[in-house]
């Protein structure tokens, strides 16, 4: 469903999910802030499906996806976008990071990762067995190295980022020959023009790594903003894995409330009542990002299923 109006707005902003299942609240939440993001800017907001690993994709899982969206009132620009379609976009890439140097086969397998590497912020930080080894199969890692990336979070506040020392050289290519996910946000991000990224927290130290590829493929670097993550009540992160409930299907007034004062908006009481419109009416007028907290936080039952 495409938004009414042409817009040429600077803002582009960009929801991004994966189709193994149906969207559940965490899903909804970050849906929900990028667009309120992206519209309370006057720019643009696409949906892109990130559909690069084939075996995990659920069969009409995106169909449900774009259909729970409609239902809850969103509207993009342009058309959606699938990433197992970019695949030319991705091979270019390595290419480019390849004759920079940047790149290396490692056939480590996890086992023998796990057994000699020291843990880092987000697992077990790889200890180059492979840099210098000279092997022409296996998964390509991109060699890290040099000034800590930082930024500046628009949520999370100042972020610094050691790759070498807390994450190791990271993979761009499988040794399956899928492309990994930090080549293919990093790509799409740069084609589709995007200024500001609004994702969940869980996310957040993806983010060097992506600066780290912007810098090696000469890419703008987009501004970003790290929500807070979405807990079910045994205090772990909302997601297909641990069963959170789909969205779809439901009545969106009062699970769109809840996104809302998830994201620590304040939408009155009133609104229960309300229509869907005029939900998103109060939503648009009142949104304000530096409202939104920080840390992850529980959702309610009747959210969660």
């Amino acid at each position: 469903m495409t938004a009414a109006g042409d817009r040429a707005a600077a803002y582009r902003g960009r929801f991004a999910p994966s189709p193994t299942g149906p969207l559940h609240f965490g899903s909804l939440v970050a849906a929900t802030a990028s667009f309120l993001q992206a519209r309370s800017r006057g720019g643009e907001w696409f949906v892109r499906i990130e559909d690069l690993d084939g075996p995990r994709t659920a069969a009409g899982a995106a169909d449900d996806i774009l259909r729970t969206l409609e239902e809850f009132g969103f509207t993009w620009d342009g058309k959606v976008t699938c990433q197992s379609r970019n695949g030319a976009a991705y091979a270019d890439a390595l290419a480019r990071l390849d004759a920079r140097g940047a790149l290396y086969h490692c056939g480590c397998t996890r086992r023998e990762i796990a057994d000699s590497s020291a843990r880092g912020v987000d697992g077990p930080v790889y200890p180059g067995t492979c840099r210098d080894a000279g092997r022409r199969q296996g998964a390509l890692r991109v060699r890290t190295g040099g000034e800590a990336i930082m930024f500046h979070d628009l949520v999370q506040g100042e972020v610094r980022c050691d790759l070498a020392r807390e994450i190791g050289d990271f993979i761009v290519s499988r040794a399956d020959g899928l492309y990994a996910y930090q080549l293919a946000v990093t790509v799409d991000d740069a084609a589709q023009g995007i200024t500001e990224v609004v994702r969940g927290a869980d996310l957040l130290l993806s983010a060097p790594r992506q600066i780290h590829l912007q810098k090696l493929l000469d890419l703008p670097s987009p501004a970003y903003a790290h929500l807070p993550v979405a807990l079910d009540a045994d205090g772990q992160k909302l997601s297909k894995q641990t069963g959170a409930a789909p969205v779809g299907g439901r009545d969106p007034v009062p699970l769109l409330i809840a996104a809302l004062r998830f994201l620590g908006q304040q939408p009155p009481e009133t609104l229960r009542d309300a229509g869907l419109d005029e939900v998103w009416r109060w939503a648009h007028g009142h949104w304000h990002l530096r409202q939104v907290p920080r840390q992850a936080l529980p959702v309610s039952r009747h959210t969660t299923g």
